[in-house]
């Protein structure tokens, strides 16, 4: 695949794929695999001393307010009202959820009940955060790894719930809807029905699935999608939400297995803004910044100056790739 536009039909812009350019030469920086080791003073492991607050000495899922929230219920109003330079109200909250008192685990690494843990505790935490006063939209994500950032490699993801509903979330429930109002069909559905007659897909359960899809923007992205459509995790009862952690369990286990050392990755679950959107369609997604050992997928001239994204490789190829590391 060489010089091709793709369509993304969840963000509705273009996507450029030029495979041919995946092995070119470089001299650039190379990444070591290894993570740094855990701290002794870990905040987030039981009995971890914050900045507000002591850990209790918690087993398995353990969630708390972040000490530094970027959403706040003591924000100040705003006292601007420029129409070209506006300001509102960063109210609502944010949190914390650890998926293990193990600072050395994974998602890779836990059983059955304990992923099931932390897929029903976003969905819980997701349904109580919605009703909150200021909350408009509710992003959970998860940043793994130093090469991504992560302030701490305790495993665990961070809960966003504020007044913002992010850009991304926005255009995916604008275009979804536009995509039924033109068609009369769910745009997720569509979506579903093709990446299954793909082949693309790297992990199967019985409500998701796991692919790198057709309009993929990274390397080794991958979205898990649901068999019937959804709008955000509150729709999922508790065997779908176990199907999703099982897959999504996969997903990182085919990671780590691709190269012999843990895959950075951001995580992030895309779900519906508080209100009425029932063509949303929710999924999760995962973005590794690597295109091979040690070398970043850089944002550079064409993504931070031009906007759009490139993708240097073939989804199917890369697919093949990650269903081939466990058989």
């Amino acid at each position: 695949m060489t010089w091709e536009l793709r369509w993304h039909p969840f963000r509705g812009q273009w996507v450029l794929f030029t495979s041919h350019r995946d092995a070119r030469p470089w001299i650039g920086e190379i990444l070591p695999p290894d993570e740094p080791p855990v701290p002794e003073d870990n905040a987030l492991a039981p009995r971890g001393r914050r900045i507000a607050a002591t850990n209790p000495d918690y087993r398995g899922v353990f969630v708390f307010t972040n000490d530094l929230p970027v959403f706040s219920p003591e924000a100040p109003e705003s006292n601007l009202a420029d129409d070209l330079y506006q300001t509102r109200r960063a109210g609502g909250t944010a949190e914390v959820i650890c998926y293990h008192d193990d600072a050395g685990r994974s998602m890779a690494d836990l059983t059955d009940d304990q992923m099931a843990a932390i897929v029903t505790t976003w969905r819980e935490r997701t349904h109580a955060l919605q009703s909150q006063e200021d909350v408009a939209h509710v992003l959970i994500f998860e940043n793994r790894g130093a090469t991504v950032g992560t302030s701490n490699p305790h495993p665990h993801c961070q809960v966003y719930a504020g007044s913002l509903v992010y850009a991304t979330m926005a255009r995916e429930a604008e275009v979804a809807c536009e995509h039924y109002r033109r068609t009369g069909r769910p745009l997720l559905g569509d979506v579903i029905e093709r990446e299954l007659a793909g082949p693309r897909v790297i992990s199967e359960g019985e409500h998701f699935f796991a692919c790198v899809p057709w309009f993929a923007q990274y390397a080794y992205e991958v979205h898990v999608l649901p068999r019937e459509p959804a709008n955000s995790l509150v729709d999922l009862d508790d065997n779908r939400c176990r199907s999703l952690a099982l897959v999504l369990r996969d997903v990182v286990r085919r990671y780590d297995a691709l190269w012999g050392f843990r895959m950075p990755y951001v995580l992030a679950v895309h779900q519906a803004p508080v209100g009425d959107h029932p063509h949303y369609p929710f999924h999760i997604e995962l973005h590794p910044p690597l295109r091979a050992p040690g070398l970043l997928k850089y944002l550079a001239g064409p993504e931070v100056g031009g906007g759009s994204m490139t993708n240097e490789s073939d989804p199917d190829e890369k697919a093949a790739e990650l269903r081939a590391t466990l058989g």
